[in-house]
């Protein structure tokens, strides 16, 4: 499962078939988006397999980011069978991210 770009269309069903998911609410103009852009690649790369790494652009997906409650960006959403279990608000380091993946694979 490497990184994957997700919409509306395909959320539902690409989360709920992932026993863990970790989704990344972004936009294009958003600095601190880009600055963890490198971070979300990371984890997808280190837990292909284990785990699906998405992101949402909340400019395309506006009705997805509004259904999160995302109200500023860049918000890392975890879910687990498809129920969030924890979010991330800003540029964290990636220690922060692998807790929440280890704590619930």
């Amino acid at each position: 499962m490497a990184l994957q770009h997700l919409t509306e269309s395909g959320f539902d069903q690409a989360v709920k078939a992932a026993p863990l998911a970790m989704v990344d609410f972004w936009a294009d103009w958003c600095g601190p988006c880009k600055m963890l852009s490198p971070i979300i690649e990371s984890l997808a790369a280190a837990y292909e397999g284990k785990v699906l790494v998405g992101k949402v652009n909340v400019d395309e997906e506006e009705e997805l980011a509004a259904r999160f409650g995302v109200q500023s960006i860049p918000t890392v959403v975890f879910l687990k069978n498809g129920v969030e279990t924890a979010r991330k608000i800003g540029v964290m380091p990636e220690a922060e991210f692998r807790k929440v993946l280890d704590a619930n694979l």
